[in-house]
């Protein structure tokens, strides 16, 4: 998603922008925005403008991962606290049953992008790999997340 975010794609921009009134902020990992941050002046000034509508979890700099209410700003329990033991247990365990499609490799980065996506419960996973995410989503078995291609 990011990647189609810094290309300026018309789906990509379009499903950004109807996430802007969502109480949770869109979510993007840290190891997502390294694999595709580069100091280029247009991926910056692209990567820049959107990461302000994003939360990066437990980045200092980054935006909450809630919006303020009239009632204040509530909290994500899940981006609040970072991946524990069993977490990185459940990625482990994912890489190695997942049913990747034919010539692809286990992303350790995808699996974390999904268990996140189970942790947070009715969530939609924005990618360019959504046979990736699927294999992994079999075996985390979430009963509410989604996938949109991107």
């Amino acid at each position: 998603m990011l990647i189609a975010l810094a290309d300026r794609k018309a789906k990509a921009v379009a499903l950004h922008n109807g996430l802007r009134n969502t109480p949770h902020r869109a979510l993007v990992l840290g190891p997502v925005l390294a694999q595709v941050w580069r100091p280029r002046p247009w991926v910056i000034h692209a990567l820049a403008g959107v990461l302000k509508d994003c939360t990066v979890p437990q980045a200092r700099a980054s935006e909450p991962p809630m919006r303020d209410t009239s009632a204040g700003r509530p909290e994500c329990i899940a981006c609040a606290t970072g991946p524990d033991l069993i977490d990185w247990r459940r990625i482990g365990a994912a890489l190695g049953e997942a049913g990747l499609p034919a010539k692809k490799r286990a992303d350790a980065v995808d699996a974390w992008v999904t268990l996140s996506a189970v942790k947070h419960g009715s969530a939609v996973i924005f990618t360019s790999d959504p046979a990736d995410i699927e294999a992994y989503l079999a075996v985390l078995n979430p009963a509410d997340v989604h996938i949109e291609a991107v």
